[in-house]
């Protein structure tokens, strides 16, 4: 009996220690108040319509009411003609954002790092940024503007030179390289932030001792630089990974053509038309909930394998 009321004063003193806590840093908890309630409005509260996935829905009977029918709508995923269309177009873009987009941020950050005139290199790096703040509806537009073959710049150059006009956004051909080009476009210079500062943690003393004994700009690059940001190119490919199979909703969607569907329907885009267009709420759910475990188990194996050879791991 004494050990219970001893156990439940030391519980009881705790709490008390932690409200005092609370109310004196009060104001810092108030300015992470608004992120907390968008966390759990937008991103915790919407787990409740993961149920979908597990049941037959009925407008009538609501999502607790709807019907169990466990893993029915995955099996149905996996078995439909549409899975292998849709996670190879998925898999392939993504896999061609991994393959050239993920370096392009490091290259870039690498030579901004070698310019010395703090002017010129300020100035390249809010034109490289400012590409990330315009939205994909705009950045699409003035794709369409600029290689329309009806006036477009693109077009009136290939004229010039006495070529035939190309319609570049709705030819096959075309389709993977202004996704991956536009993609390195519009957010390569913000990631290269994070290399930035990554790099400006490396000692220069290590670049002197370096070029002392006769090493060049390649040479510290790749023994000096690369390694002292190992760590952090470790855990953005981890990431990167780990969303291979986010493809790019909305500039997929927005450069999506009649002719060039067979190749650029994704994941993403295809929820959107079951859920939306066929009103298979319930299936589309079980889609995206596939997605969101692969991803993750994706990721756990990166994870794993980082850590095994490049020492970097997130856990």
């Amino acid at each position: 009996m004494k050990s219970t009321i001893t156990g439940s004063i030391s519980r009881h003193e705790r709490a008390r220690i932690v409200w005092r806590q609370i109310m004196k840093h009060k104001m810092l908890y108030l300015f992470i108040l608004p992120c907390v309630v968008w966390l759990l409005v937008f991103c915790y509260y919407p787990m409740y319509g993961a149920l979908l996935a597990f049941k037959d829905y009925n407008y009538n009977l609501g999502i607790l009411g709807s019907p169990w029918v466990g893993l029915k709508n995955f099996r149905e995923f996996v078995r439909s003609p549409e899975f292998w269309m849709v996670m190879k177009n998925t898999v392939i873009i993504s896999g061609l954002k991994l393959l050239f987009g993920f370096p392009a941020p490091i290259i870039l950050a690498l030579l901004l790092n070698e310019v010395k005139a703090r002017k010129f290199k300020r100035a390249v790096q809010t034109m490289s940024y400012l590409p990330n703040f315009v939205s994909w509806v705009v950045v699409v537009s003035l794709m369409t503007i600029i290689f329309t073959p009806y006036g477009g710049i693109v077009n009136n150059i290939r004229k010039g030179f006495g070529l035939d006009s190309i319609f570049f956004m709705g030819e096959k051909a075309y389709f993977y390289p202004m996704v991956v080009l536009s993609d390195i476009w519009k957010n390569a210079g913000w990631g290269s932030i994070i290399y930035l500062s990554a790099l400006s943690g490396v000692s220069q003393e290590l670049y002197e001792a370096a070029m002392v004994d006769g090493a060049g700009h390649l040479k510290c690059t790749w023994h000096i630089t690369l390694p002292s940001i190992k760590g952090t190119i470790g855990i953005m490919f981890i990431f990167a990974v780990g969303g291979i199979l986010n493809a790019g909703f909305d500039q997929v969607f927005l450069l999506q053509q009649p002719a060039n569907t067979q190749i650029s329907e994704i994941l993403d885009t295809f929820v959107l038309k079951t859920g939306l267009n066929y009103g298979r709420f319930e299936y589309a759910t079980a889609i995206g909930l596939f997605k969101s475990v692969f991803a993750f188990a994706l990721m756990a194996i990166t994870n794993k394998i980082s850590d095994k050879f490049m020492e970097v791991s997130i856990w």
